[in-house]
């Protein structure tokens, strides 16, 4: 069975420096960071596959599933545990097609719940909405409500991946609104201590589930 994503999805940043990059993928991953996805738009196609096969491997050792940004190629070349697909990454069906059944295929909705409800329909594993609030690392694009995330959570059935922007600070009112995860990278891995800004984000799914426990 795959594993239902929860909590806090830590989204790497664009480092050339491999040893760098996994360090401090293992310090969020020490803090409470349960999935990694890895996203490097600016590397050669040779370094992308040295670093996501490097975190694939530390993934492995807590485990936490590791997933591809954009590439079902890299995925499908590194034995990674799933995909995300944007808008121009080609359709559910397609990635099923060629990864197989037991991979697991996330997609980007922005502010769409139609493009959410055609994600659900092809087979994915979980959607993504936002940006929420103003991002360094995707300036410009759509934003996001967070009601989004009430609405959605009505009439899907997929786990909910709320991104954009998100800080300790304005998170909570994501989780409250019914994101199962946080999507995060600037708020995570540009903090001095990665492990403690880790623990902030993952600590808000421990609060959550302590609340809606029956005393």
């Amino acid at each position: 069975m795959k594993t239902r994503i929860s909590g806090l999805y830590a989204l790497t940043p664009d480092l050339a420096d491999t040893a760098a990059l996994v360090e401090r993928v293992r310090a969020a991953l020490e803090g409470g960071a349960t999935w990694v996805q890895y996203r490097n738009k600016a590397a050669a196609p040779e370094l992308r596959r040295r670093q996501a096969q490097a975190l694939r491997d530390l993934c492995r050792v807590f485990p936490a599933p590791l997933i591809i940004n954009d590439s079902v190629e890299l995925a499908e070349q590194i034995g990674a545990d799933g995909v995300h697909l944007g808008a121009e990454d080609g359709s559910v069906r397609e990635a099923r097609s060629r990864l197989g059944a037991k991979i697991i295929i996330g997609v980007s909705c922005y502010n769409s719940l139609q493009r959410a409800s055609l994600a659900q329909e092809e087979g994915a594993d979980y959607v993504a909405f936002g940006s929420f609030f103003g991002s360094p690392t995707k300036p410009g694009t759509a934003v996001a409500p967070p009601e989004l995330l009430s609405r959605a959570k009505q009439c899907l059935r997929l786990p909910i991946v709320a991104i954009g922007g998100i800080t300790p600070s304005t998170a909570p009112t994501l989780v409250e609104h019914g994101a199962d995860a946080l999507a995060v990278i600037s708020a995570l891995f540009d903090r001095g201590d990665v492990a403690t800004a880790a623990r902030e984000f993952a600590g808000l799914f421990s609060r959550s589930r302590s609340v809606g426990m029956p005393s």
